[in-house]
């Protein structure tokens, strides 16, 4: 453990908290653990982070407001934990004053959310790292690898309680995030499957006691099923992509999960030699949690052809009598849909992208003819295919009804190649690109805004040389908190912008930042680490 940041060559997570009043709160864990129930994490106590995003909703919201507009710049580190090197995209949990922190390399570790003090750790063999974050529900931490595992730890010993191999995969597919708990079942969705392989990308629920497979339904539409001619005459085995990159969300009330999906692979329609829509490829999907069957499906971007995946987070929120779920792609257009029907109800774009036109009526999009790319010639377009916005999960604030956007504004230059249907064959198919900003901001390539999911309208922007790295994080203190590449980690407000409080993490700033309470008082946690998308 390290009480003090001492040179830029370690990743780390670090627990901030303001001086002030001691408002109630969860306490550190004492006798019996306590199980965590499904109506727990519905409505998880206001002092735990017990969920990706907090709450199934994928709103990335804290009720705690002991640290507030007011007193936020008196934000001071408490502790820091050294993290295992490398790129940490993580999210930690808290229960009951236990912080559980998954790592680089296959590491799961539980520390005393209050100090610090390491009360377990469990470091896999081989070494394949959880992804971005890990789930709790009963007295089992629960836990995703990048080899096809689903892996229960008690979370008091941190031993493993039991391992289940995924079976019927793709060799190269795995998982690249934790899941969600939804009805005592762990859901989550296949990643890399982009190879020409036998079996297609899918999502599957398991038993959360047991880990004992319950359901699974194909990401990928295949010949003679629904939407199967989407893809052309091309045999399953060519039907490559719909990866689910991160966790889904759920509405009890629907009993619906929403889950996101990538693009179809290779990434240009002229390597992969179809034009079609590619379902379920770019998609939101409604699945029923008891079945797994799609009751809708709407596919944001048919046909794409630029690695434009539509696959982050889900967020539901209801606007009057209107239950939405909205999501927002790398082209950095929000789409609202409506819960229930999956009915297209508005797209809002925030002006960045030259690629598509959208019918704003019926949502139906349709690409420039211009930037549809031929076998090996240059193409430019807006943004990069690392997008306007990735990975760095929105956050939603119920008393600005805005969304906060993590961005990066690029545009690039890229070549692509012409495609080869044979069995392993498939991948990406990007043969070069050349990167730039934006030429609507040359000098400021991170954007951080805040867009009223009402009306689209943006409320406010925040503008730095560096692009945001992290998750945004919003609290009913009035509050957003963001970092950078560059090691900052700011405080806006979250009604105008202002910015508040800034600090210098070790290393850059990564990941997604919680909020917690532990005895009464209001902690702030912000992994940071070098590599992935950030400067190493």
């Amino acid at each position: 453990m390290r009480r003090a940041w001492r040179n830029l060559g370690v990743s780390t997570v670090a627990v901030l908290m303001a001086v002030g009043a001691m408002t109630p709160g969860a306490h550190a864990q004492e006798g019996a653990f306590v199980p965590v129930t499904d109506a727990m994490i519905l409505n998880p106590d206001p002092s735990d982070w017990i969920n990706w995003r907090r709450t199934l909703d994928s709103w990335g919201y804290s009720p705690l407001e002991q640290i507030t507009r007011d007193n936020v710049g008196q934000l001071a580190l408490v502790w820091s934990w050294a993290m295992e090197p490398g790129y940490n995209n993580a999210t930690p949990l808290v229960y009951r004053g236990v912080m559980y922190l998954p790592n680089q390399n296959g590491v799961v570790q539980a520390l005393d959310a209050a100090n610090g003090e390491l009360l377990w750790e469990y470091r896999r063999d081989p070494p394949i790292s959880p992804r971005r974050n890990i789930a709790i529900y009963d007295d089992k931490i629960i836990l995703h690898t990048s080899d096809a595992h689903v892996i229960a730890l008690d979370a008091q010993t941190g031993e493993v309680a039991w391992d289940v191999t995924v079976g019927g995969i793709k060799k190269t597919s795995g998982y690249s995030s934790g899941g969600i708990i939804v009805n005592g079942k762990i859901v989550n969705g296949m990643a890399f499957c982009e190879r020409y392989e036998d079996e297609n990308c899918f999502v599957t629920a398991h038993d959360a006691r047991t880990g004992r497979e319950v359901w699974r339904t194909s990401l990928v539409a295949g010949p003679g099923q629904p939407g199967g001619d989407t893809w052309g005459d091309l045999p399953l085995v060519f039907r490559a992509g719909g990866e689910s990159w991160v966790p889904a969300s759920y509405d009890p009330m629907a009993n619906l999960i929403y889950l996101g999906t990538a693009q179809a692979k290779p990434w240009a329609r002229v390597a992969r030699e179809t034009d079609g829509d590619a379902l379920y490829t770019n998609s939101t999907l409604a699945l029923n949690p008891d079945t797994g069957e799609i009751v809708w499906h709407h596919q944001h971007i048919p046909g794409e052809t630029h690695d434009f995946d539509e696959v982050f987070e889900r967020v539901l929120v209801d606007n009057g009598d209107q239950r939405s779920v909205f999501s927002m792609g790398k082209i950095a257009v929000l789409w609202e849909l409506d819960r229930e029907t999956g009915r297209f109800l508005s797209a809002h774009d925030l002006g960045y992208q030259n690629v598509v036109e959208i019918n704003h009526e019926t949502g139906q999009v349709r690409y420039r003819p211009e930037v549809i790319q031929e076998a090996d010639v240059p193409n430019e377009y807006c943004p990069g295919n690392g997008g306007l916005r990735n990975i760095y999960a929105t956050a939603y604030h119920p008393e600005t009804h805005a969304l906060y956007i993590p961005m990066s504004l690029t545009c690039q230059e890229a070549l692509f190649g012409p495609g080869e249907l044979v069995e392993g064959g498939g991948g990406v198919g990007q043969q070069q690109r050349r990167v730039q900003p934006h030429p609507k901001s040359p000098d400021l390539v991170g954007a951080f805004v805040a867009l009223d999911v009402r009306t689209g309208n943006v409320l406010w922007k925040q503008q730095t040389r560096a692009p945001y790295d992290t998750a945004a994080l919003t609290t009913a203190g009035g509050l957003v908190f963001v970092g950078d590449w560059n090691r900052n980690f700011y405080a806006f407000d979250a009604f105008d912008g202002t910015l508040l409080w800034r600090t210098r993490t070790p290393t850059s700033a990564q990941g997604a930042p919680i909020t917690y309470a532990v005895d009464g008082r209001q902690y702030l946690a912000v992994p940071s680490g070098t590599g992935g998308n950030s400067w190493s």
